[in-house]
């Protein structure tokens, strides 16, 4: 489908503790999957959507990022004289698949105030925002579906997936309601990572969102909530309340690079599914399962 008019919001600025020292220089987003740094697969699925003009908010320390996604000419060129047309492809691709801006986040005060950010580039249009940490696999629909739901209705779309109970404190949690409509459900109301007896649901919010502009005013005003940052969690809330917001339940792969274990599992299962890779990693796997 065409996302015309849809720009992409990708949040980047974050300090990505959880994998120090690794994480000293280099952000997380940076970190390979397999052969791409996170957040390339991020931008892909943006473009995969028709989503050609992409956001990224950018902290300190952040420059790689930036130097990943411009041309490198003299890589290029060495490339082209050795012939090795498919590596040179790969490269020219992350620079070429989409209009990518950069701004900076400044002090990190939180998702809500990394998604305001995007105020002066988005203006008065709706927008995706689409986290670093959550890759959805290419072969599995998400976007797509959420961009159509905001065609059709005109409201704010967000991601949700069922979690483990036991899970659910790890996110934030949303109330629904059925609308007739298969995996499309109504929020009624949100709650930033709560604790198991008080979750309103099982479904968790995963990090893929359709917001309509309304959004800015309300993070403005938007006090810091869990954590003293300034949670997206409770603009969503005040919008559910206000213009209505509809849930879009997915049931593909995901994989969580924000985990120092999911981010290896990541590799893991997409590496297994490669042409190049998986003929070679399956049996290995076998085997090095069998002597544990």
């Amino acid at each position: 489908m065409s996302a015309e008019r849809i720009k992409a919001v990708i949040p980047a600025a974050g300090l990505g503790t959880r994998f120090l020292p690794a994480t000293k220089a280099m952000p997380k987003e940076m970190l390979p999957v397999v052969d791409k740094p996170a957040i390339q697969y991020v931008v892909e699925e943006a473009v995969s959507a028709g989503i050609d003009d992409v956001l990224i908010i950018l902290g300190r320390n952040k420059n790689n990022i930036s130097n990943h996604f411009d041309s490198v000419p003299e890589l290029e060129s060495n490339l082209s004289k050795k012939g090795d047309h498919e590596k040179l492809k790969r490269v020219q691709d992350s620079s070429d698949m989409a209009d990518i801006h950069f701004v900076r986040q400044g002090e990190p005060k939180g998702l809500g105030h990394a998604v305001l950010r995007a105020r002066s580039h988005v203006g008065d249009s709706t927008f995706a925002v689409l986290l670093g940490d959550d890759l959805i696999d290419a072969r599995d629909v998400l976007l797509e579906k959420m961009l159509e739901q905001n065609k059709k209705t005109g409201l704010t779309v967000i991601a949700l997936m069922e979690v483990s109970p036991d899970q659910i404190h790890m996110y934030g949690a949303a109330a629904v309601e059925e609308t007739g409509e298969t995996d499309v459900v109504k929020v009624t109301g949100l709650v930033e990572k709560p604790k198991k007896e008080d979750a309103p649901s099982n479904y968790a919010i995963i990090g893929r969102y359709v917001l309509t502009p309304g959004v800015f005013d309300i993070l403005e005003r938007t006090e810091p909530g869990k954590g003293g940052e300034i949670q997206l969690t409770d603009a969503l809330q005040e919008l559910a309340s206000t213009e209505g917001v509809l849930g879009v339940v997915f049931r593909g792969r995901r994989y969580d690079t924000g985990d120092r274990a999911d981010y290896i599992k990541a590799i893991v299962q997409l590496a297994v599914d490669r042409d190049d890779l998986g003929a070679e990693l399956r049996p290995w796997l076998k085997d090095f399962a069998s002597g544990l």
